[in-house]
């Protein structure tokens, strides 16, 4: 356990965040697809670490721990390997994450892959065979993970591939950012409402390819200055004009007072004095990744908040919805309830301190309640599950002033 405070309320420094572990993943799932190309800021999340070592492993047993993305990218990756027979396999957590509509998807396409423990879900046995149909079909507002992982699959296939959705795309600025990513390394994708058609990448030559840092990451900075009396903190490497979805905490964050400014590739963040509203209302739909950190943002500034489009939430590490409304229960809120699909939230004046904070396996959980810091003293159980995402985030925190203390319990 992490005791973490902070004795002056101002967040102050410079900090170069990791590279996206959204963008590195694609990028290493499109290597192990075309040609060698060189990946520059790459992820050092535990999560890359384990495609990268997936990818490369000649074994017949591949077990990626808790890393959902992996999962969903390494199906479709060795389900096109000719020949290729491996068990893909992960955490307790992991088996219970459903994976059908993959799995059916690619056994549209001539896959071979069959269930191993409970029906739809890891571990699965997958021989690989080479794919030659072009058209497949799935629902969308499951994951866009599934989407992603077909996509990339597509540039492989000798006659590309076109993905028929049976619904509207959840997430959709992920689905965004791996068409965006394979179009940069010479691929072509056309996005349409109901209709994905990617083309195989025949070229041998693929330009270097630099990572922008994590925005997901800075989320949890951007919450820090929220809470902050005082801030002018720099992030490097994080563009105008970014392919990841979660920058719209430019936008979302205006409202807590977080003034953004770009300065060649960096961000500066600045707490202002604009008057922030008693509530807040905000469809997530496109970015729910940032829900704990923007519902704890609410609490410790005092904000009602009801937050929709999270029903994504339900199958990830954890039940994030559930988990979210456990942990922000014991500082004594007047309300706060879940549905399928969103987060409704009630404050009252006055929070209860001495908190600790159960992660439930799950990152997010443990950095999304961190800022609350600022404010009060913060008991963090299993802090080290921060690195699935950001190996660096108790590292960057003590740059930033803030005091670490370990607790034996």
């Amino acid at each position: 356990m992490f005791e973490i405070s902070k004795k002056l309320k101002s967040i102050q420094g410079v900090l170069n965040i990791s590279g996206s572990k959204s963008e590195s993943n694609r990028l290493l799932t499109l290597r192990s697809f075309t040609t060698n190309f060189k990946i520059d800021n790459l992820s050092d999340s535990d999560d890359t670490k384990v495609l990268i070592s997936a990818i490369k492993s000649n074994s017949e047993k591949v077990d990626i721990s808790h890393a959902g993305t992996a999962m969903r990218f390494l199906t479709s990756y060795f389900s096109s390997i000719e020949d290729c027979s491996v068990i893909l396999t992960g955490s307790k957590r992991m088996r219970e994450r459903p994976i059908s509509i993959l799995v059916d998807a690619l056994r549209d396409l001539g896959s071979e892959i069959s269930y191993l423990g409970n029906e739809g879900y890891p571990p699965i046995k997958i021989n690989g065979k080479l794919i030659t149909k072009k058209q497949v079909k799935l629902p969308a507002n499951v994951s866009s993970q599934y989407i992603s992982s077909l996509m990339m699959l597509g540039v492989s296939l000798q006659n590309g591939l076109v993905i028929n959705l049976t619904t509207e795309i959840t997430s959709l600025p992920y689905v965004q950012m791996t068409r965006k990513i394979i179009e940069r390394i010479g691929g072509k994708v056309q996005l349409e409402s109901k209709k994905i058609i990617i083309d195989s990448i025949t070229s041998k030559k693929i330009p270097n390819q630099v990572v922008e840092s994590d925005w997901s990451s800075a989320s949890y900075f951007y919450s820090m200055v929220a809470l902050s009396d005082l801030s002018d903190l720099t992030l490097k490497t994080f563009y105008k004009n970014s392919i990841q979805g979660d920058s719209n905490l430019v936008d979302i964050y205006e409202n807590f007072g977080v003034k953004t400014e770009f300065i060649a590739n960096q961000i500066k963040l600045t707490k202002t004095d604009k008057k922030i509203k008693k509530n807040i209302s905000l469809d997530l739909t496109n970015n729910p990744d940032l829900a704990q950190t923007i519902a704890v943002t609410c609490l410790g500034l005092g904000i009602d908040c009801d937050l929709f489009g999270l029903h994504t939430l339900k199958i990830k590490e954890t039940d994030r919805l559930e988990a979210l409304k456990s942990e922000i229960e014991k500082f004594g809120v007047d309300s706060i309830h879940v549905t399928e699909n969103s987060l409704h939230l009630k404050n009252n004046s006055v929070l209860k301190s001495n908190v600790e904070i159960d992660t439930y396996h799950d990152h997010r959980m443990a950095m999304s309640f961190t800022p609350l810091s600022v404010l009060m003293p913060i008991k963090i159980n299993d802090p080290q599950v921060v690195s699935k995402s950001y190996v660096c985030f108790w590292d960057d925190l003590e740059k930033l002033g803030f005091e670490i203390s370990k607790i034996n319990r």
